[in-house]
């Protein structure tokens, strides 16, 4: 269905006031920036900036449901005879190898997480995030299994795979605050991508595999 002319008006709004917060908050630190500074500075009304964001967080981090349903997407999207760790290997290599902004690999980086760094409740927000993106997954290698409710294994395996994940993330971001060039991290990363699959034992690897057919 096509975007209307409403919808798109007020996602463009929706970006423009996100747009101008990050600006905002880049600038000054996360903690010393208002709601009706950014109100101010977007030409809109507090009101306004609530509407679209219902906490302050939600305009640094207004990406986050990507990042919640992302490796449940990469789970989903295996292909025939791949395990649901694969899955997210392979997506993760190819994402790293195309030097993506998707995991960080993008100049200014630093500047985000300094931002995050300075902040302990965007500190609070990713970690609730991580929690979030934990159970998502292992619902979602139930869901694909077909696991009972009560067997702790899904839960299990989406630890180990978001491991992986997550461990990646917090390893680029270290790099690029360390102020290191993209592709520079980048030829790194697949190197500890690799070393992060030798680590997953075979139970892991083999777990979730896509049947033909």
């Amino acid at each position: 269905m096509a975007e209307g002319l409403r919808e798109r008006k007020k996602r463009q709004t929706r970006q423009y006031i996100s747009d101008v917060a990050t600006g905002l908050f880049l600038a000054r630190g996360f903690d010393a920036v208002t709601i009706a500074e950014i109100a101010e500075a977007a030409e809109v009304s507090v009101n306004t900036v609530y509407n679209y964001f219902p906490a302050k967080e939600d305009l640094f981090l207004d990406r986050s449901k990507g990042m919640v349903d992302r490796l449940c997407r990469f789970v989903r999207g295996r292909t025939a005879g791949e395990s649901a760790a694969a899955a997210v290997l392979r997506e993760l290599r190819e994402e790293v190898a195309a030097v993506s902004p998707r995991v960080g690999l993008i100049e200014g980086y630093d500047q985000f997480m300094r931002v995050v760094d300075g902040a302990p409740t965007l500190k609070a927000r990713l970690w609730f995030l991580q929690q979030e993106i934990h159970t998502n997954l292992a619902e979602t290698l139930r869901e694909e299994t077909g696991a009972p409710a009560g067997d702790p294994l899904p839960g299990l395996m989406a630890g180990q795979i978001g491991w992986v994940h997550q461990s990646l993330m917090g390893w680029i971001a270290q790099e690029m605050l360390a102020g290191r060039k993209p592709a520079e991290v980048s030829r790194e990363a697949l190197v500890l991508l690799d070393e992060m699959e030798e680590l997953l034992g075979e139970k892991v690897l083999n777990y979730a595999v896509r049947t033909a057919g």
